[in-house]
């Protein structure tokens, strides 16, 4: 049956505050630049870096809503770290869209996920022209911050100030229309970036076809592989994951409707519906198109997966760890997104899946039933076996609610440790940072950014990754909230000189 978002019940019982989460949701229009001062507890010495983060700010425009946060434009927040200060900045990516519709107060351009254009129908029937938002994450490689959405071109940024510098081509491999994905990884042991790029809607004499072009950027960030494949059918993939012979991806049981976009009536994701008497396909791609191995393809239940926390090559076979979800949540029509029955939904739970190309068998296994988004682990072992996940929680064992904890998950051990900002918080993606003298894979930091319903504002949160049951190292209170947010990525690089002022 497909999984749907309807209004919630009052229910005082519930182990979260329906109002206070939905106040999470609140765009923030204003841009500040300021040092953070309100901190309880102490930054570490060692933390010295930038922490920036993608989102949607701005959710609505002349008092009119979204359709779903997922269109809302993009908005980076900077938190710099360095000689146990902190500071902040966040500034809106000003692309076209978002230019434009400022200008016009009101919305110029459809969103994929079922905002339209003022006007109602007439004014969206067979407009494709979709809104690149820009807001889903956020690097900085090669010398360039990008500020990513799936489906279109990275636009480049001013690490110092966040002032938008225009869409960026990666030195003309990407041509005006093409898409770079919001999910980039680095391979620590090849010192590259590895991206994708989808594009569907072409017909060969099988059928309906997707494009899948692989991308691998060295840390000069010139493009030093780009290789297309094509894949059967409609792809609505977000994430994938990689190891130094492979990326691979799950290609979703999702059909396609093209008609009431076409005619104006929804929004291009809207038209996404889930088929599950169809199996999920895990497509394995050799990153080195010349090694002679084929692109294959595998079957296994069908589910949904929006995100993997990591993959890895051992004895022979491929392990890879990830989100699933019973089917695609969507929000019916009528029914404002703020509105959720968490009752209604089916979590999202952490699963194994065990590739064997050799005999063409997938085995997967529940590894955290707790519902669960967002996994991190240490960056030194992406790609490559590991021990320990970070992953936003909800604060019960059973059931679906909001993320409000953050969980470690220790493979060897079986053992768990949580931090938990219930009842009033709410957490986004937990960040790891590496410590400058770690000698083991948890020796680090989680940075978190958590909206406070009671005091309607957003912290920062430091947490020591290698034991969250002390509590939070430091709690640094920002003056105002900041929306939920999607991804962020951390470099060791400082970009402001002086913390010293306010």
């Amino acid at each position: 049956m497909q999984t749907q978002i309807n209004p919630a019940p009052t229910n005082s019982e519930l182990p979260y505050n329906l109002a206070q989460w939905k106040q999470g949701y609140r765009s923030q229009k204003q841009e500040y630049d300021y040092q953070i001062t309100e901190i309880d507890g102490e930054i570490p010495a060692e933390l010295t870096g930038t922490l920036f983060r993608n989102g949607p700010g701005l959710l609505d425009i002349n008092d009119i809503s979204v359709r779903h946060p997922f269109d809302g434009d993009g908005m980076i927040c900077q938190i710099t770290f360095h000689n146990g200060k902190a500071y902040f900045r966040n500034r809106f990516i000003q692309t076209k869209a978002y230019l434009a519709e400022r200008a016009a107060n009101k919305f110029l351009y459809r969103g994929v996920f079922g905002t339209q254009k003022t006007g109602g129908w007439l004014s969206n029937v067979l407009d494709l022209n979709l809104k690149n938002i820009a807001n889903t994450q956020v690097i900085y490689w090669g010398g360039k911050l990008l500020a990513l959405w799936e489906a279109a071109e990275p636009y480049r940024l001013d690490p110092k100030t966040l002032a938008t510098l225009g869409i960026e081509y990666l030195n003309n491999t990407l041509k005006p229309g093409d898409a770079f994905a919001a999910h980039p990884l680095i391979d620590p042991i090849q010192n590259r970036m590895v991206n994708f790029a989808l594009k569907a809607g072409k017909f060969d004499r099988t059928g309906l076809v997707t494009t899948l072009t692989i991308y691998e950027l060295d840390l000069d960030g010139e493009v030093v592989a780009a290789h297309p494949h094509t894949i059967p059918g409609f792809a609505f993939i977000h994430d994938f994951a990689i190891t130094p012979n492979y990326c691979i991806f799950f290609q979703n049981p999702v059909g396609f409707n093209l008609f009431p976009f076409l005619f104006g009536l929804k929004g291009a994701g809207e038209c996404v519906k889930f088929q599950p008497e169809q199996p999920t396909k895990i497509v394995i791609i050799p990153r080195d198109p010349h090694s002679g191995e084929v692109v294959q393809t595998l079957e296994t239940k069908s589910g949904f997966v929006f995100h993997h926390a990591n993959a890895f090559e051992r004895d022979g076979k491929i392990s890879i760890d990830s989100i699933c979800y019973g089917s695609f949540p969507e929000v019916p029509p009528d029914i404002d997104f703020r509105d959720t029955d968490f009752n209604t939904l089916a979590p999202g739970q952490l699963w194994r899946f065990e590739l064997d190309l050799k005999n063409r068998r997938v085995d997967s296994q529940l590894i955290e039933p707790r519902c669960c988004e967002f996994p991190t682990i240490n960056p030194a072992n992406v790609g490559q076996p590991y021990r320990y996940t970070y992953i936003g929680a909800a604060q019960t064992l059973d059931g679906n609610a909001p993320l409000q904890s953050i969980l470690k998950l220790d493979r060897d051990s079986g053992t768990q440790q949580l931090w938990t900002a219930a009842p009033q918080g709410y957490v986004g993606e937990p960040v790891f940072v590496p410590h400058p003298q770690g000698t083991q894979e948890d020796d680090g930091w989680l940075i978190v950014m958590v909206y406070n319903g009671v005091r309607d504002r957003s912290a920062v949160v430091v947490l020591d990754a290698a034991d969250l049951t002390k509590g939070a190292i430091a709690t640094l209170h920002l003056t105002h909230h900041i929306p939920y947010g999607l991804h962020g990525s951390w470099t060791d690089t400082v970009f402001i000189d002086d913390l010293a002022h306010s």
